[in-house]
């Protein structure tokens, strides 16, 4: 049991997986933040290039 402790304490290979699993939160959690400023821009672009269009007249003749 003693044996398998040691060799257990040593064994590094899951710390690879931890590092993978918040590097990976990290960027998703970034991508979010990312998509949230975007998409609030492009909402209140859109509203007021589609006000101007409302507001323009077409000129027939």
């Amino acid at each position: 049991m003693l044996k398998f402790l040691k060799s257990f304490h040593k064994d590094d290979e899951g710390a690879v997986t931890v590092d993978w699993v918040v590097l990976c939160a990290v960027i998703i959690g970034l991508s979010i933040a990312l998509i949230a400023i975007i998409s609030a821009g492009a909402t209140n672009k859109s509203s007021s290039v589609g006000a101007f269009l409302s507001a323009q007249s077409i000129a027939t003749y």
